[in-house]
């Protein structure tokens, strides 16, 4: 899995912002945060569930949300 760039806007609120990330496959990863951090906006980005602002996502070699099922 990875991410470059991934942004998610909501109206004025920058819920997900400029975020980088690469997860080798067969590795475990937590997201940690306060409420409000943007942990599980990113999920549904990595899930297809949201569209991005900005940047792109890739999970198992698949684009999301273009490739997502």
């Amino acid at each position: 899995m990875s991410c470059r760039g991934l942004t998610r806007r909501f109206g004025p609120v920058t819920a997900v912002n400029n975020l980088d990330l690469d997860v080798p496959r067969g590795r475990i990863f937590g997201f940690l945060g306060p409420n409000g951090s943007g942990k599980s906006t990113t999920m549904r980005l990595l899930c297809g569930l949201l569209v991005p602002s900005a940047g792109q996502a890739t999970v198992l070699g698949c684009r999301v949300p273009e490739e997502a099922e």
